[in-house]
């Protein structure tokens, strides 16, 4: 990302620091832009996500609603340079990861560092043998581990965009709409899910644009289907050769991605 569209993006946000809280008004833009994209493909959820958009906006005057697409202009043009969490960035330029406030998001350059370990000869392989890997994130933030993990499957030469799904998780509603916003902009296939999961406890699901355009929630229930048919064997009886081959592999590497089918 180039440092001009980090200031503007920076400036545009502290253009609303003097009738508003920046925190309030960084997580309320965080959630109408999240909207804005989710409306366009999610058809289920547009009628309860149009009411809270409606209910946003109406807190502020009409020079701050006019900056938020703004915002949005720039935080494209930042992703359009290249892979980067945009977000994340920004959210530490304002200050807002102070202690008060308690977060951190991890920098940017050591989500590089791991996924470039995590992405080996056999990621190519696995996608050869299924069609796609996937990759689970448990405490996504403002999304950098996956975006760097689709910057280390394109500086491989693989299409992140056709052979890569996640599933990611985050406790903080306002993590999700930043993690959800760019890669939903990054046209990522993914499930953003607001909950908790150490308690195993779920409460909202974001569907990124390219998760919708690619019916993968059909395809990774007929393939969770077929694994459980090729599984499910008599134990008296020796599963034929073919069923063996299918059976689940385990890949070895960091936790922060698992290759393995959900």
């Amino acid at each position: 990302m180039t440092g001009h569209h980090l200031r503007s993006i920076v400036k545009l946000f502290e253009s609303c620091r003097y009738r508003h809280d920046l925190y309030t008004v960084f997580s309320d833009w965080c959630e109408c832009a999240a909207i804005s994209l989710s409306n366009a493909m999610d058809i289920r959820q547009r009628e309860n996500r149009e009411a809270r958009y409606l209910d946003i906006v109406s807190r502020y005057e009409r020079e701050v609603v006019d900056t938020f697409p703004k915002i949005m202009g720039e935080v494209v043009m930042a992703l359009e340079a290249g892979p980067q969490d945009v977000l994340g960035a920004t959210f530490h330029e304002l200050e807002l990861h102070n202690k008060a406030r308690g977060q951190f998001f991890t920098p940017y350059a050591l989500c590089q560092m791991m996924a470039k370990m995590q992405v080996g000869d056999d990621t190519a392989a696995l996608i050869e043998e299924r069609g796609y890997i996937t990759a689970q994130e448990p405490a996504v933030g403002a999304g950098a581990t996956i975006i760097a993990l689709a910057e280390a499957l394109k500086d491989a030469g693989i299409n992140y965009q056709q052979h890569l799904h996640v599933v990611a998780v985050d406790i903080d509603p306002r993590a999700v709409h930043m993690a959800y916003l760019q890669f939903s902009l990054m046209h990522i296939p993914a499930q953003v899910i607001v909950g908790d999961t150490l308690r195993l406890e779920f409460r909202e699901d974001w569907y990124t644009p390219a998760h919708i355009m690619g019916f993968w929630s059909g395809r990774l229930a007929a393939d969770r289907h077929q694994r459980r048919a090729a599984i499910e064997v008599p134990t008296a009886e020796v599963p034929p050769p073919e069923i063996v081959k299918r059976a689940p592999r385990q890949v070895s590497g960091l936790p922060l991605f698992d290759f393995a089918l959900p």
